[in-house]
């Protein structure tokens, strides 16, 4: 099934989101816009986004790659979700999400507030049909050079088993689209191999997941399974995804700053050092966030894809790349076909009205 949303190779790009907005998102808007032959369109406050702009040469009838529409709030990263969504209408986050949703560009780039920029995705865009729960995505680094996507990464802290069986549907559905692959293999994160083990939610999901017939299942994967690249989408709820891909981050920052650390202690390792910077400089781009962009948020009709707040300008190019591609091949409707071949439990039970 084709989605029968026009390609328009526009993208929407919150510029108050970041930490350092919205000087990143600038930098890193025109250089999506020239190096993948998109057109970026920055919402953000104009006395905040403008004269950065036009330090650029930016001029707004004469860049046709970028342009810029005015929003008059934003929401803070500290600010209370419910309460500022639902009282910020005019907020970069809805004004953005609005531009999307009316068909004018294919999806939307935040590195603002993640609780704010999904429940603004959920209430403006809206969700897929079938839909119950939309779910983070996020690309992990193996040993293999190709990532796995690790679904959910904080979008639901707690999950029924049949969320876990649509997180699978949807992560599959992603894999092949954007990541190329085939016939991607699916695992359930436990604390065993074995379909007897871990907890009531794993133990309940797991012949959910046996039951879809169109999606390689391939049982239970463990925590050490997630570098190995031996499985390609690994399903588990929000909470714990969340926990796995913080502790992955930190465990890298830690392990590259030993590593410098010992390389330093005396001029022996020095040389070693200077020798083998080529494989330590592809090993941290390897380990790097920024070469992935973002998290995409699954499950809405448009790709919402959300970056860190500490987002560089690669790191928000990335992300903008990655709406595209997202887009160019149809992940969306790659995903409403998988929810709908569905047609036994436990997708019966859904509503799509969100939780």
């Amino acid at each position: 099934m084709k989605s029968s949303h026009k390609i328009t190779n526009k993208v929407v790009l919150d510029a108050m989101g970041g930490d350092r907005a919205p000087h990143v998102e600038i930098d890193g808007a025109m250089a999506a816009a020239r190096d993948y032959g998109v057109t970026v369109i920055l919402v953000g406050q104009r006395e905040r986004v403008e004269p950065e702009l036009r330090k650029c040469g930016w001029k707004q009838d004469g860049d046709h790659n970028i342009e810029f529409v005015e929003a008059a709030e934003f929401i803070g990263m500290d600010e209370a979700v419910a309460v500022a969504v639902r009282r910020k209408k005019q907020s970069s986050l809805r004004v953005g999400a609005k531009i999307v949703a009316e068909g004018r560009a294919d999806g939307f780039v935040s590195a603002g507030n993640t609780g704010a920029a999904m429940a603004t995705a959920k209430m403006v865009i809206g969700m897929l049909p079938g839909v119950d729960r939309p779910a983070l995505a996020a690309l992990v680094p193996t040993k293999t050079g190709r990532p796995v996507l690790l679904l959910d990464v904080g979008a639901n802290s707690d999950c029924k088993p049949f969320h876990l069986a649509q997180f699978a549907v949807m992560g599959e559905a992603y894999a092949r689209a954007a990541l190329g692959v085939a016939r991607p293999s699916v695992g359930l994160m436990s604390i065993g191999e074995e379909e007897a083990k871990g907890n009531d939610l794993t133990k309940e999901a797991f012949p959910l997941l046996r039951e879809l017939s169109h999606i390689n299942f391939v049982g239970n994967v463990e925590g050490r399974d997630v570098f190995t690249g031996q499985v390609d989408v690994i399903i588990t709820d929000g909470f714990t995804g969340n926990v796995m891909l913080k502790l992955s981050e930190g465990l890298s920052d830690a392990m590259l700053s030993m590593i410098r650390s010992e390389l330093s202690v005396s001029t022996m390792t020095k040389a070693g050092a200077m020798l083998a910077r080529p494989a330590f400089r592809n090993i941290k781009k390897r380990l790097d966030y920024s070469e992935y962009g973002g998290a995409p948020l699954l499950g809405v009709r448009r790709i919402v894809v959300i970056a860190h707040g500490s987002s560089n300008s690669r790191a928000i190019a990335n992300a903008i790349r990655n709406v595209k591609e997202f887009s160019e091949n149809d992940a969306s409707g790659r995903i409403e076909q998988g929810i709908q071949a569905a047609q036994r439990p436990p997708f019966e039970v859904v509503t799509a009205t969100g939780d």
